[in-house]
């Protein structure tokens, strides 16, 4: 993930979301209702949506931005089939 400020953008995200994880296994072992710990997790799995889009937005600005401005068809094709993989995975 090329470039500082998107990789500590993400970093600090994804050390958001781990503080959020541990809160909820706490919640768990403390017994905590039921409901309080699925929206918890459901909040978690939102963080971790805006984590996936971030990083996905800095591959396309940087990766794929720079397999288009090569010229080279060989590299495009092969950033645009690694998106398709990723969104083949995504929808199973």
């Amino acid at each position: 993930m090329p470039g500082s400020s998107h990789k500590s953008g993400a970093l600090n995200r994804l050390r958001r979301i781990e503080g959020q994880v541990r809160g909820i296994a706490r919640m768990i072992e403390e017994d905590r209702y039921c409901i309080d710990v699925l929206t918890q997790i459901q909040a978690v799995k939102a963080a971790l949506g805006r984590a996936e889009t971030e990083v996905l937005r800095s591959h396309a600005a940087c990766c794929v931005a720079e397999a288009i401005a090569s010229g080279d068809e060989t590299e495009q094709r092969e950033k645009f089939d690694e998106l398709l993989e990723l969104y083949e995975k995504a929808k199973r």
